[in-house]
């Protein structure tokens, strides 16, 4: 094993993990706010179970740019190789840690509106959906820039 391929790897492994971060406290977030409505009114299940849902996304892309990027791995022979499979990966890690966390804020303030006002749910769920974008973008970016290593 190459020094270069070891910092791929540390790259990629830390992509795999701040993007579960940024889910699990998303979700953390947004499943607590949804116990909250659902023990007034279990009927608003269905609304609000997208909404709870939302900041997983991050991390199923951190694992997937984790997938791609484990596919150069071999390849990696310097250190300049290394770096740059690491540095690909990183619009990924950063974007889903950050948004996984913020998309779940967003998502608690809609439950809360949902509990309040069922009609809400279609229009409110545009506001985090709006922050998994830019998670989208960072996914994008990492699976251009692997692919170029």
């Amino acid at each position: 094993m190459t020094t270069g391929s070891v910092i791929g790897i540390i790259g990629i492994a830390l992509c795999v993990l701040l993007c579960g971060v940024g889910s699990a406290i998303g979700l953390y977030k947004t499943s607590s706010a949804a116990a909250g409505v659902l023990g007034e009114n279990p009927n608003k299940f269905g609304k609000v179970l997208v909404l709870v849902l939302l900041p997983a996304t991050q991390g199923l892309y951190g694992f997937v740019i984790g997938i791609i990027a484990s596919g150069n791995v071999a390849a990696l022979e310097t250190v300049e190789q290394g770096w740059a499979l690491f540095g690909a990966v990183m619009p990924m890690a950063f974007s889903g840690l950050i948004t996984g966390i913020f998309q779940g804020k967003s998502a608690v303030n809609c439950i809360y509106a949902v509990g309040k006002q069922d009609s809400l749910g279609g229009k409110l769920l545009l506001y985090p959906a709006m922050i998994e974008f830019y998670a989208i973008l960072g996914f994008i970016i990492s699976i251009m820039m692997s692919s170029l290593v």
